[in-house]
């Protein structure tokens, strides 16, 4: 009885750190009691059958580990638990030659102090530091930067 105890002990610890390894993020209670089964049962088998046996039995459940582990691994399973996202947005880029130094803008939004700017008849991210501007505020391009303007009020 004692033997099926450590047996089941070792493989619902098992278990439970293969779940906290590939399913579950970060520390949480699977690893922990995956753990804590796992050394339950060493220790067990430590006392009951005394330190050939519990000697034995550390080995095995060793091996049986990174067996499983290199299995779960290969066999593709726990991709479908995973978490498998990407980011497939972009950044939109203007044309170098689009907006220069000097050229005069329109808040399409309430710069505060970031929002929309229409600069020849293009909407581009516009930062005006240090000021709040309201929408359909003239405004004067100071630097041009790939993805976005600094402005000022124009006066």
């Amino acid at each position: 009885m004692t033997t099926v105890v450590i047996i089941l002990l070792i493989l619902l610890g098992l278990f439970l750190l293969i779940l906290e390894f590939f399913a579950l993020p970060g520390v949480t209670f699977a690893g922990l009691g995956g753990a804590l089964f796992v050394g339950v049962a060493i220790f067990m088998s430590y006392r009951e059958f005394g330190a050939v046996g519990g000697n034995i039995t550390m080995a095995g459940t060793l091996t049986i580990t990174v067996l499983v582990i290199v299995w779960s691994l290969r066999s593709g399973t726990w991709k479908k638990l995973m978490l498998d996202s990407s980011i497939d947005g972009q950044v939109e880029v203007k044309d170098d030659n689009a907006v220069k130094v000097g050229d005069e803008a329109l808040a399409v939004t309430r710069l505060n102090p970031v929002g929309k700017a229409s600069v020849n008849d293009i909407i581009i991210e516009a930062r005006c530091p240090g000021h709040f501007v309201d929408e359909n505020t003239t405004l004067e391009v100071m630097k041009v930067f790939k993805t976005y303007i600094i402005v000022k009020p124009k006066s």
